[in-house]
């Protein structure tokens, strides 16, 4: 009796364990994506746009936004941007702001875009590198994704192809 009852627990308990450890976790579509567990609270975002004018994002707009950090000599930056592009034309959704982060350079960073036939983007700056260190970033391409409430959710350290519908589809479960 106390045997079949211990072979019942262990049948309860694994498939209960199972059940919760397999079922209950959504997988990330990329190693490279960091999920924050509590999402961070994020102050004042500011840049500016490609006419220097400031921009303010509005954190309770209920949508969900994607800041990525670029650079115009970073080659994984620009192996990125075409997918990204690509996303922004088909997700229109989303809230997109890539931001350059160098000196601003209207005309290098207009060239960078060229090159690459990114027409879905628009060119955003952080002159004074106030959101590198508010975001404590340490690389390019970082992107931050913050949710409706104005929350960081993830990040995603290093390039991504934004169009993988695995990764579509676990960024839309956050909508």
């Amino acid at each position: 009796m106390n045997i079949s009852r211990f072979f019942l627990f262990q049948l309860v308990f694994f498939t209960f364990f199972k059940f919760n450890f397999l079922y209950a976790v959504e997988p990330l579509p990329f190693n490279n994506i960091v999920l924050h567990k509590n999402p961070l609270q994020v102050s004042q975002v500011k840049f500016k746009d490609f006419d220097s004018k400031d921009i303010v994002l509005n954190k309770n707009d209920g949508k969900i936004k994607i800041l990525n950090f670029w650079a115009t000599w970073c080659a994984p930056c620009k192996a990125e941007m075409p997918s990204l592009d690509k996303f922004a034309k088909k997700n229109p959704n989303f809230m997109i702001f890539p931001i350059n982060l160098e000196k601003v350079n209207q005309k290098k960073t207009k060239k960078f875009y060229d090159d690459l036939n990114i027409k879905n983007l628009k060119i955003f700056f952080d002159p004074e590198f106030e959101l590198t260190k508010q975001f404590k970033l340490r690389g390019v391409p970082t992107t931050i994704l913050i949710n409706q409430k104005g929350e960081e959710f993830a990040r995603i350290l290093g390039d991504i192809d934004f169009n993988d519908k695995i990764f579509i589809k676990w960024l839309n479960s956050f909508k």
